[in-house]
This record gives structure tokens, sequence and C-alpha cells, in this order.
């Protein structure tokens, strides 16, 4: 007889409580982009955390096999753009299965360039622009480590914030 330890833990709560209880903890709204020689990809992303400040290194998670993770890896650049408040629209343009792909991703956005090539979105509150330096695989997800080569952002902007499956915003009163 199989010893059952070996298929895994035992769990006693379903994907949905798991993403509850992960939607219970407020996070940044990112667009997270890339582009090599064919085109610049972009796409919405609310993993993403410092990993070291010395060598700068950030990390984002993409689901496994998505165009997203193979561009990155295929290019070896990415940008993390920290979205601002009055965001929300490009959040769910960039996370939208039906938006323009290829040569028209960017058409209608204004963005520029500045070390890897990868667009940096006007009007965020923030961006880290890196070079890929590690991919991991872990679970259903790529864990990509990026060396930060050039960075903007602002205190003065409000961040957009995920939070219990919706998007949120800072109350400064």
């Amino acid at each position: 007889m199989a010893d059952e330890r070996s298929s895994g833990p035992a769990r006693g709560f379903a994907s949905e409580d798991l993403r509850g209880a992960l939607g219970a903890f407020a996070t940044g709204v990112t667009v997270v982009t890339t582009s090599g020689e064919e085109h610049a990809y972009g796409m919405t992303a609310n993993a993403f955390s410092s990993v070291s400040l010395d060598p700068p290194l950030v990390l984002v998670c993409v689901q496994s096999f998505s165009e997203g993770g193979d561009l990155i890896r295929k290019n070896g650049v990415f940008a993390v753009n920290i979205l601002a408040a009055e965001q929300e629209p490009l959040s769910r343009y960039f996370a939208s299965k039906d938006r323009p792909r290829g040569r028209d991703a960017f058409g209608e956005i204004p963005h520029r360039t500045v070390a890897t090539g990868s667009p940096v979105l006007e009007g965020s509150v923030g961006y880290l622009d890196c070079t890929l330096s590690a991919s991991h695989e872990a679970g259903d997800h790529v864990i990509f480590i990026g060396e930060v080569l050039a960075l903007e952002y602002s205190h003065e902007t409000s961040p957009l914030l995920f939070h219990g499956g919706g998007y949120r915003f800072l109350d400064e009163s």
C-alpha cells in the first residue's frame, strides 16, 4: 500500500478558500511590460515584490505557459509599472483577453522607453525597468527576478490597490 503522504499534504480547503485568504492581503496593481524584436507586450499583475537592495532585484510572478511569460523569457527584459489610482482602466485593459495584440498593443497607450526598451506607462506612480536575472518554476506560475537598471517614482501620486477581489483607493483623510 502506498504511503498517502507521498502525494502531498492533505488540504482542508478549496482553491476558492485560498483565493479568498490571499485576497485579504491588499496589493498594489502593476502592468508588467516587455519588448523585443517583434513587438511590445503588457499584462496586469499584482504578484510583485522587492527581493534585494544590493544588488537591486525585484520579482514578478507570471502564469506558466502564458504569452507574457514566454516573451519575458525570450526578450530577457521587463518593466514593472506601478499604477496610479486613476489608472484602473489601464489595469482592466491589460487584463482583458480581447485587447489589441502585437504591434497594436500600445497604439493608444501613452508610454515611453528607458533602459531596456520595455514600455513605461505615462502617469504611473513609478516604474522599475529590469533585465532578467533568473526565473524559477513554482506551481502554475514562473517567478521572474529582474535586476533594476532604471527607476522613477512619485510619493505624491496615489496608487491603485487591489483587495478582496476589487480595486481600492487610499483614503488620505
